[in-house]
C-alpha cells in the first residue's frame, strides 16, 4: 500500500506512480504547503510549461491540513484554467473527445480543494481505462510523445496527466 498526496491535475509521474501501487491512499492528513502541486498543475502552451493554479481561501494557521482547504473564486479561475485549457489543447487530437468530461470540472462550484483534485483523479483514471488495483511494469514516462507544441518548445517532460491524455487518447494507459 501507497500514500499519495492529493495533486490538482497531477504530472504523468503521479499517475506511473498510482497505477503501479497494488493500492493507494490519498494523504488528506498532510500539511498544505503554498506552491506546490496540491493546487498547481503544469500544461503545455505555444510558449513553453504554463501554471494554473486553483486558488484557495487563506490558511487560518500554519500547516493546515489538506482536508481543510478551501477554494476560493478569486480570480475567475475555473473560467481562466477551462480557457487555457481549450486553447492549449483544443486542436490536440483527442481534446474533443474529452472536453464533455473536464468541462463540468470548470463549472460547478466545489468546496474543499481534495474533493476536487479527488474527483478529477477518479476521473481520469477512467479515461485512460485504468481498472483499479492495477500493477504495470516500468514504464517510459520520460519518452517523448507527441504534444502540439513540441516544434516550438522540444518536449516537455512530466506535465499535467491532461497534456498525455489530450494528446494520446486512449493509448495514455499504454504509455504509463
Amino acid at each position: 500500500m501507497g500514500f499519495l498526496p492529493s495533486y490538482y491535475l497531477a504530472p504523468i509521474s503521479y499517475y506511473a506512480r498510482l497505477l503501479r501501487c497494488p493500492s493507494v491512499t490519498i494523504d488528506v492528513d498532510a500539511r498544505y504547503q503554498k506552491q506546490t502541486l496540491h493546487n498547481r498543475c503544469w500544461i503545455a502552451s505555444p510558449n513553453g510549461p504554463m501554471a494554473l493554479t486553483v486558488p484557495v481561501v487563506k490558511a487560518n494557521k500554519p500547516g493546515q491540513l489538506m482536508r481543510d482547504i478551501r477554494i476560493s473564486e478569486h480570480g475567475n479561475w475555473r473560467h481562466v484554467h477551462w480557457n487555457a485549457l481549450t486553447s492549449n489543447y483544443g486542436r490536440t487530437p483527442f481534446f474533443e473527445f474529452y472536453a464533455d468530461d473536464f468541462a463540468p470540472f470548470y463549472e460547478k462550484r466545489w468546496e474543499f480543494l481534495v474533493d476536487y483534485n479527488q474527483a478529477l483523479q477518479e476521473m481520469v483514471l477512467e479515461e485512460i481505462g485504468s481498472p483499479s488495483p492495477l500493477t504495470l511494469p516500468p514504464n517510459g514516462r520520460g519518452t517523448p510523445y507527441y504534444q502540439l507544441f513540441s516544434d516550438r518548445n522540444g518536449f516537455l517532460p512530466d506535465l499535467s496527466i491532461v497534456d498525455l491524455l489530450f494528446n494520446l487518447g486512449p493509448e495514455a494507459l499504454l504509455y504509463l
